[in-house]
């Protein structure tokens, strides 16, 4: 008796859905329903500015090819920091078009949503703005509100300020600049090390996002020149054009296209992936220091491209550690 008291019940597993159309591959559908997967947090559009007037405008906006009445759905709508750093920004309208938008494509794909996610990594610069959208936009809709929070939001939350919104989800990821060395961007243990122990004094409670994704720093002369999504060592190993001469580095051979992109002779790709053992030593670190356990791990994000670098049970091992 004791023992289920005090055992809470593990976080369950959610994916964060990136592509511009909406439908589920098999390989998807299949670790959707392995993982008992309910909730997907759904990109539906990003928020730039126009090049000429500067007005917000939406970019590339979701498209459903498949129904996703299976699932509870959480719109996410990526907000660039350029315009929350617009001094003149109204953001009540704002508020009113982003809410507007939202509600239009849930009206056109009979989707009922009970909560909405605002991704910005805000800065001290557009925090004002940022913050005072937040209070709009929670007024507006009525809806739970959820927001990405980055690890130095965490730390620096008293500068950063939190915004008004029910829950947030520590973006695990992305913790390094993007550079011609021999570090990984995406995850670092050490540098993560020196945010972890801010979590027990942050008082918003958190759900967490961890990385599945891959890509490729395209290097020429000791320059980054392009990220290269979709992009991982196994593929690399399989093509003559690439020889490997680095646990993460990648020579080009000879000059070549691939996917659309050239790489001249003597390129090299810095190939920057998280293992299975990445996933899980993040879920003891995080495990280690949580003042709360979270309610869901959202993993970024679902492709089958992602999927198709880890075991099938990766998922379940993962949350086993909270």
């Amino acid at each position: 008796m004791l023992l289920s008291c005090s055992e809470k019940e593990k976080p369950v597993v959610s994916f964060y859905y990136w592509k511009t159309i909406f439908k589920f591959s098999e390989i998807e559908k299949e670790v959707l329903q392995d993982n008992n997967v309910r909730k997907l947090y759904v990109r539906y559009f990003d928020i730039g500015l126009h090049p000429e007037t500067k007005q917000p405008i939406p970019i590339s906006p979701v498209r459903f090819n498949e129904s996703p009445k299976e699932f509870t759905i959480v719109p996410v709508v990526f907000i660039q920091n350029k315009v929350m750093l617009e001094p003149h920004l109204d953001v009540n309208n704002l508020a009113e078009k982003t809410f507007g938008f939202i509600e239009q494509i849930n009206s056109k794909n009979k989707i009922a949503c009970q909560e909405i996610q605002i991704d910005c990594d805000w800065t001290l610069k557009s925090k004002e703005n940022y913050l005072r959208f937040v209070e709009a936009f929670k007024k507006l809709s009525k809806k739970k509100l959820s927001a990405t929070i980055r690890l130095h939001q965490v730390k620096y939350f008293r500068k950063t300020k939190i915004p008004n919104v029910d829950s947030g989800v520590l973006m695990y990821y992305n913790m390094g600049s993007i550079a011609a060395d021999s570090l990984n961007s995406i995850y670092d243990q050490k540098v993560a090390s020196k945010y972890l122990s801010s979590l027990k004094k942050y008082p918003l409670h958190l759900d967490f996002a961890l990385p599945i994704y891959s890509w490729g720093v395209h290097i020429r002369n000791n320059k980054v020149i392009g990220l290269r999504s979709k992009m991982n060592a196994k593929e690399l190993l399989q093509d003559s054009n690439f020889k490997k001469t680095h646990s993460i580095f990648f020579r080009v051979k000879k000059s070549n296209y691939k996917n659309g992109i050239f790489y001249e002779e003597n390129d090299l790709l810095k190939i920057e992936e998280i293992t299975p053992e990445d996933l899980k030593e993040m879920a003891e670190d995080l495990d280690e220091n949580l003042p709360e356990k979270p309610n869901e791990i959202i993993f970024y994000d679902l492709d089958e491209f992602n999927l198709n670098h880890y075991e099938k049970n990766i998922f379940e091992q993962v949350i086993s550690k909270f």
